[in-house]
């Protein structure tokens, strides 16, 4: 978790990357020369780019800074319009080659037409071939393009959240493990572990010992909703899902693992104490719906989620309030605040500060310098830093369990229940389709009239209830 920045004018040297590997994948051993970016002798690093949105155009980007010696040299993506950047919403490679050349960064672009990919199963050629791979695709691939990286024993940049399910959380955390045996290095886009301000305050409170013991914890991430695809003319069901994947929860997990899991997170993690493995509360139970004035044609999930989470004993049965709203018109809140037996943490972006019990008196405070080095530019300054030092650093274990933290949360208020995290584990219960198809059945459906169910709670049941029924009936051993 070290801030300490990759030398940018010493690239990471490819060999620590292979040193040491198995020999991985006959097919890459089978690609023509022409798409062997790697050429013999050469001591550049292979990139890879699977998802080619607007959260990894950032990513490659900064993945590309941190090491000079890295070359993006294949990307994959679902739709041939979003490399393009003809699609919706798409930036495609021509927005990255453009800000590369205008870092003075062009030679660490070499995408030529032979090594762009599209389709479902398009994220295997790039991770055949590549050293390391930035993953950020809908989140619920995430485990399975995680999966076939480690299978194929590359170093892995991978976007949160990184389930939507448990049979996707049981994956991540199994294959976390066979990186770790691997010696592969793995960082989730969590990046408010790699941000000044929390790492200071997780120093005051665990080192420092300026809370007393944790009590309680609040969490918010109340905003507006940040974008709708409209369906267009010859889009099968699974294309418009594909495509406006934001509002499904087998593609996003709803916007409280899409984007609350970055609140819930930092709870985990200073409830827990462990920056490595992270912890999870033992149950959730709360309320939501959807009562805003978003057409039910759009997709599935809630506009709002509120909900109870409980830690077990060992960690003080902490209980967090967790809020989570797209609705317009509402005050917008991002922050966590943390209340100990000896005071408050209040934590909002690049400033923080502890007070007394009462919330009066500061007893410390904190606000980040200014400086480029934002943490979504530190997190892959850490990873090419591990690789090259062979230090260990695996983020899956922590982001697993706050996704599925999210995904407990979702359970929760869809159901109505009080819902017991290993309950839900156990179940191992999957929402994702049974085949990748465009032309396949999609996991929901509109009614005739176009519009999606959305979850009433006291119906919607949990797959593992007696009854059967909801999201996620079925079960993967």
């Amino acid at each position: 978790m070290s801030e300490k920045k990759t030398t940018h004018e010493s690239p990471v040297s490819r060999r620590k990357f292979v040193a040491g590997a198995a020999t991985v994948g006959a097919v890459a051993s089978a690609l023509p020369v022409e798409m062997c970016a790697q050429v013999a002798g050469s001591d550049e690093v292979k990139v890879g780019m699977v998802g080619v949105g607007g959260r990894n155009s950032g990513a490659i980007i900064q993945n590309l800074t941190a090491n000079d010696g890295a070359r993006l040299v294949a990307v994959a993506d679902a739709f041939q319009d979003k490399i393009d950047g003809t699609g919706p919403r798409g930036k495609g490679l021509p927005v990255i080659r453009k800000q590369l050349e205008s870092n003075g960064k062009e030679k660490q672009f070499d995408v030529p037409a032979s090594r762009q990919y599209a389709g479902f199963d398009a994220y295997k050629a790039v991770i055949d071939q590549v050293d390391l791979v930035c993953i950020a695709t809908p989140p619920g691939f995430r485990p399975i393009h995680f999966d076939y990286a480690i299978q194929q024993n590359k170093h892995v940049f991978m976007e949160k959240p990184v389930c939507v399910d448990a049979a996707g959380f049981n994956q991540i955390v199994e294959t976390a493990k066979r990186a770790d045996q691997q010696d592969r290095k793995v960082v989730v886009g969590l990046q408010r572990h790699y941000e000044t301000s929390y790492l200071e305050a997780y120093k005051q409170v665990h080192e420092e010992g300026l809370l007393g013991e944790i009590v309680a914890g609040y969490a918010w991430w109340n905003t507006q909703r940040p974008w709708i695809i409209t369906r267009q003319p010859g889009w099968t069901e699974m294309e418009y899902q594909m495509r406006n994947w934001y509002h499904f929860n087998w593609l996003c997990g709803d916007h409280i693992t899409e984007q609350h899991v970055h609140n819930l997170d930092v709870i985990n993690w200073f409830v827990s104490g462990d920056p490595v493995a992270g912890g999870n509360p033992v149950s959730a139970y709360g309320l939501g719906g959807r009562q805003g004035p978003e057409p039910r044609s759009v997709g599935e999930i809630y506009d709002h989620h509120a909900v109870e989470y409980r830690y077990g004993p060992e960690h003080n049965n902490v209980v967090m309030s967790s809020q989570c709203r797209h609705l317009p018109g509402c005050d917008n809140k991002i922050a966590e605040e943390i209340h100990g037996t000896e005071g408050i943490l209040y934590l909002e972006g690049n400033k923080t500060r502890i007070t007394d019990p009462s919330g009066k008196e500061v007893k410390w405070s904190y606000r980040a310098p200014r400086t480029p080095q934002t943490p979504y530019q530190i997190e892959h300054d850490a990873l090419y830093q591990a690789i090259q030092e062979d230090k260990p650093l695996n983020n899956a274990y922590y982001g697993a369990k706050s996704s599925f933290t999210s995904v407990l949360g979702r359970l929760a208020t869809y159901s109505g229940k009080n819902v017991s995290w290993d309950d839900a584990v156990e179940s191992n219960f999957s929402i994702m389709p049974e085949e990748f198809d465009f032309n396949g059945e999609a996991p929901v459906k509109p009614d005739a009239n176009g519009d999606y169910e959305v979850a009433v709670p006291g119906q919607w049941k949990l797959s593992w209830d007696s009854k059967g029924g909801g999201q996620g009936a079925k079960k993967k051993a």
